[in-house]
């Protein structure tokens, strides 16, 4: 049986990897809350055909998420906006 026990060096690499990917998921929740509250702010009736399909584009992908992700992200930028107004 090969020796399963992580050396030092393989921990750290863990970690880093594990901070890197910590730090773009809250990039992803930034970029994804900021995109389902301008979704929400548009008016379909005011928008050019080509701009009412992206956005539709945009809505379905914002639709598939899990509800857990798309609430993180809302509150993000919810708690963002606080902060900055």
């Amino acid at each position: 049986m090969p020796n399963t026990t992580m050396g030092e060096q393989e921990i750290s690499m863990l970690r880093e990897e594990m901070e890197i990917l910590m730090d773009e998921r809250q990039c992803l929740l930034d970029a994804t809350g900021a995109a389902a509250v301008f979704i929400a702010s548009l008016d379909s009736a005011l928008l050019p055909d080509s701009a009412c399909q992206a956005a539709k584009i945009l809505s379905d992908s914002l639709n598939n998420l899990p509800e857990e992700t798309l609430r993180d992200a809302l509150e993000k930028v919810r708690a963002e906006h606080i902060v900055r107004v």
